[in-house]
């Protein structure tokens, strides 16, 4: 049975949204006149369900995803879907947990980088090699290349077991602080997001994260950090090789990568891990355009959220200009499409969990 946490409104839902071409007043009318119904509901009842979103602000944004959860939880509505295909789809970097001043697993490739050169300047092979291990990326043009980024990374994590590799970024992840922050990175984790996470699981839904982020990178913290458990992560695959060391069966890294699963790569590594399309799914960047495109042009009700990076001041702000997280066409996009817009500056009243 389905929580009643709040009223129906249709902003953000993919099969109901209001007009391109309708005007804000509009939308904020159709968000604001439930309100009057639920307060007479609460009048009535003398009842108050506990808020399952309590570090978002009650503004258009939480009130459309409480409606889209109530309207496929409901098993007495036309709208109602089974527990079985109620899955969300979630990116991490910049979705979940924050992506600057650049991408997590890369500044840990860097400071791995700058170890192994301490004890073997010879690894460092390239001058982009060179310039990351000085910390002098900024000398590097284009620097944050795919092709840059692979190198990086190949030069650091390959050789390595795989046990090894997560062995080393738990480590890195227990000790390493933010260089803007100055905050552990398991701490930068979006509370409003966490809340959003456990929400939707105790309405049925399966949540999983779809990343460009190295797999076995993601599913260190995935566990601790969002509840959700390394089989339910989906990322980008590195080359690597099965043997057996000294009797012992291992999977060992190598250079290279297979796999990334970013941009049109995020549908088909949904159709392929997962076999069915989600009814739900989050991201912030360009990266997951294909990803909440592939969701929300489904059958029945369908749900498209981006988070929108608007608070410098308790995070960072950037969108079109950003070389990491860039949000431009989603931004341009999403109404046309009925995708909502999680504006963080005014959506959330904190943004981490120890605020």
């Amino acid at each position: 049975m389905t929580r009643s946490y709040g009223c129906s409104v249709t902003l953000g839902i993919g099969r109901a949204t209001a007009s391109p071409t309708e005007g804000g007043g509009g939308r904020r009318a159709a968000i604001l006149k439930p309100f009057a119904v639920f307060l007479a509901l609460i009048l009535t009842t003398g009842v108050v369900a506990a808020d399952p979103l309590p570090s978002w602000n009650d503004l258009d944004a939480r009130a459309a995803i409480v409606a889209f959860v109530e309207a496929v939880t409901d098993p007495e509505a036309d709208t109602y879907v089974t527990p079985a295909d109620r899955i969300a789809v979630f990116d991490n970097d910049g979705t979940l947990w924050a992506e600057q001043p650049n991408y997590f697993q890369f500044l840990f490739a860097l400071d791995r980088l700058k170890e192994m050169a301490a004890e073997d300047p010879s690894i460092l092979t390239s001058d982009l090699l060179k310039a990351a291990a000085a910390g002098d990326m900024d000398a590097i043009p284009s620097k944050y290349t795919e092709e840059n980024i692979v190198e990086i990374v190949s030069a650091t994590h390959a050789g390595m077991s795989t046990r090894e590799f997560k062995a080393e970024a738990r480590a890195w992840l227990d000790t390493a602080r933010n260089p803007e922050t100055g905050m552990a990175y398991r701490q930068m984790v979006y509370q409003p997001m966490l809340e959003l996470l456990r929400y939707l699981r105790d309405e049925g839904f399966r949540t999983y994260i779809v990343s460009g982020g190295g797999i076995d990178f993601i599913r260190v913290l995935t566990q601790d950090a969002y509840n959700i458990p390394p089989e339910q992560v989906v990322g980008s695959l590195g080359n690597a090789r099965y043997e057996v060391a000294d009797g012992t069966p291992i999977i060992t890294k190598d250079p290279g990568i297979f796999f990334i699963d970013d941009k049109a790569g995020k549908p088909l590594a949904i159709e392929r891990r997962l076999g069915k399309r989600p009814i739900f799914a989050a991201g912030n960047s360009d990266g997951d355009f294909e990803m909440l495109e592939w969701t929300t042009a489904g059958d029945g009700l369908r749900f498209g959220l981006l988070v929108h990076h608007t608070d410098a001041e308790r995070e960072f702000a950037y969108d079109r200009d950003s070389k990491i997280g860039r949000l431009a066409r989603g931004l341009d996009e999403a109404d046309e499409r009925g995708w909502l817009i999680v504006d963080m500056k005014d959506d959330w009243k904190r943004v981490w969990p120890q605020d």
